[in-house]
């Protein structure tokens, strides 16, 4: 009794803070120790990486300005592809919890709604994080190079981490609406497929058919990638930070209140 009447004292805030610190190093810890995840995060943006740099450099470089190299235009655009890939593991991770039964024993704790969201989400953000890490470290062997300062770093991994957030709410929806991990998978590539690949991800837009510019030059993957390709290669950044920020925090409002409400539907029924 003294226990719960302790319980009942502590401020909602400071209980739904422990709750989601709680599920955080739970799905951080399903991520050290689950090996095949641990590879994907290492070897695959590696892989796309190098690959991409080593096909299409050549082709592509041709279409770039002058002194700019493909690597270092490949490099941002290779990062945003890999954190937008990335927040599939969030849908699949909250479905896994639906389906399992694991959130119905939460659901017997006085535990936050947003907790087990909030976990997924953010063990998320250390993924791409160590991700980026990896990817730049090997960009840097086969050949690239910033001219960024120190502040302009900060700047970049500050959109990548507003990015990493809104992208894995997105996920966390499509998350709670899939019946299935098939239907997460399916349904995270068809909505990201097309964002990454019909963007300046990895050519510039001005190379594309012209029907499809108007939709390459305003949708949030061009305005996040040109965003970073400007910070780290010294381009113009025309409106690219601004419209990256407010895609950014507009998708955060509208995902994390639906995410939540869905989930709290979802798991009261």
């Amino acid at each position: 009794m003294a226990v719960q009447l302790e319980f009942e004292k502590k401020p909602r805030v400071w209980l739904a803070v422990a709750d989601s610190l709680t599920m955080i190093k739970r799905s951080s810890t399903h991520i050290v120790r689950n090996t095949d995840q641990l590879l994907g995060t290492f070897f695959q943006p590696i892989m796309f990486l190098v690959l991409f740099a080593a096909v299409f450099g050549g082709a592509v470089g041709l279409a770039l300005p002058e002194g700019t190299s493909y690597i270092d235009f490949l490099m941002a655009g290779i990062i945003v592809q890999t954190v937008a890939f990335g927040s599939t593991t969030t849908a699949i991770a909250v479905t896994n919890d639906l389906q399992k039964g694991i959130v119905d024993r939460f659901r017997s704790l006085p535990m936050s709604n947003l907790a087990v969201l909030t976990g997924h989400v953010i063990s998320d953000v250390f993924r791409n994080a160590i991700s980026t890490i990896v990817m730049i470290v090997v960009g840097l062997l086969i050949g690239f190079r910033s001219d960024a300062t120190l502040v302009e770093w900060l700047m970049i991994a500050g959109i990548l981490l507003l990015f990493t957030l809104a992208f894995s709410w997105l996920a966390a929806i499509v998350g709670v609406l899939a019946k299935s991990v098939e239907g997460v998978q399916w349904l995270t590539f068809v909505i990201i497929f097309p964002l990454t690949f019909a963007s300046s991800t990895f050519v510039p837009a001005e190379s594309m058919v012209e029907w499809l510019r108007p939709f390459v030059e305003n949708q949030p993957i061009t305005q996040i990638v040109g965003a970073v390709r400007s910070l780290m290669i010294g381009a113009p950044m025309d409106n690219y930070g601004v419209m990256a920020v407010i895609w950014c925090i507009g998708t955060l409002i509208v995902s994390i209140p639906i995410a939540a409400w869905l989930f709290k539907r979802k798991t009261s029924q």
